[in-house]
C-alpha cells in the first residue's frame, strides 16, 4: 500500500504518518512532501493510489495538485485535509472530482480519531468522507435559489480582477446588459444593496464592486488562491486576444 502525503508542515506530516502507520502497519509505504510541485513529480512518477493532501502548498496549491493527479489516474483516492472550509476551496475540489471518484475533505480541527476514521473511510472502505462544516457549504453552493452559479462566480473574479462590465461581457461572450444582469444577480444574493438601474451610486452608503468583493472575502467565497489563479486565466486571455489582434 503506497501512500503520498503533501502538506507543509512537518509536524502534521509526522501525525498523519503515524496514523496510517498505526492502521496498516507494516504494509504501507508513505512518501512525503511539503511542495506542491514536489508532489506532481512524484505522484506523477511513484502513482500513489493514495493521497492525503492539504490545499495550501508551496509552489502548486492542493487543487492544482490533485488535478493534475486526477488528470492521469481518475481512481485516485484523495483526502483533502485543511484548515480551511472557505467556499472557494469547496468549489475548487468539486470542480475538479471526476464521475465515481473517491475522496474525502477533513478540516485540520478534526480530532485524531476523526482524522483516523476518515482515513480508513477514503482508502480502505471507499467511503466519500466529508467534513460537517463542509457538507453545508456544498448544500449551499448547490441551492439553485441562494447558490451562487458557476457564471455568477465567475463574474465575481472578474469583478475583484477589476474588469469593467464591458471587458466582463468581452470576455465572456455576453452582451453588456447580459453581463450587468448577471452581476446584480450576484449582488442581490451576496445581499449587496444595488441602486434602480440608470440612477448610478450617487445616493448610496457603499460602493457596490467594492461591498461585494468586501462580503465575498468575509464569507470565504474568494481568497488569494482563488485570485491568483484568476489573474494566470486572465492573463492567458489577454495574451491570447492580443495575438489575435496581431
Amino acid at each position: 500500500m503506497l501512500v503520498m502525503v503533501a502538506e507543509d508542515d512537518g509536524l502534521h506530516r509526522a501525525f498523519v504518518r503515524n496514523i496510517i502507520e498505526h492502521l496498516w502497519p507494516g504494509n504501507v509505504e508513505v512518501i512525503e512532501t511539503g511542495r506542491g510541485d514536489v508532489a506532481m513529480d512524484l505522484a506523477r512518477n511513484r502513482e500513489p493510489p493514495y493521497v492525503v493532501l492539504d490545499l495550501q502548498l508551496p509552489k502548486a496549491t492542493g487543487i492544482e495538485v490533485a488535478r493534475s493527479i486526477w488528470h492521469r489516474r481518475a481512481d485516485t483516492h484523495i483526502l483533502f485535509w485543511s484548515n480551511f472550509a472557505d467556499e472557494s476551496y469547496v468549489r475548487g475540489v468539486a470542480r475538479i472530482v471526476p464521475p465515481g471518484t473517491v475522496y474525502g475533505y477533513v478540516l485540520k480541527s478534526a480530532s485524531e480519531e476523526g482524522m483516523r476514521s476518515a482515513l480508513r473511510g477514503v482508502f480502505a472502505e471507499g467511503h466519500c468522507i466529508i467534513d460537517r462544516e463542509v457538507r453545508g457549504i456544498q448544500h449551499r453552493v448547490q441551492d439553485r435559489l441562494e447558490g451562487i452559479t458557476d457564471s455568477e462566480y465567475e463574474s465575481l473574479l472578474d469583478v475583484a480582477l477589476g474588469l469593467t462590465d464591458k471587458a466582463i461581457a468581452t470576455r465572456r461572450g455576453l452582451s453588456t446588459r447580459g453581463a450587468q444582469a448577471r452581476i446584480r444577480h450576484l449582488y442581490e444574493k451576496l445581499g449587496v444593496a444595488v441602486p434602480e438601474e440608470g440612477a448610478g451610486e450617487g445616493g448610496s452608503l457603499f460602493n457596490s464592486r467594492t461591498r461585494a468583493i468586501c462580503l465575498a472575502l468575509a464569507r470565504g467565497l474568494i481568497n488569494a488562491d482563488a485570485l491568483r489563479r484568476a489573474q494566470e486565466s486572465l492573463d492567458a486571455w489577454l495574451a491570447q486576444t492580443a495575438t489575435r489582434k496581431e
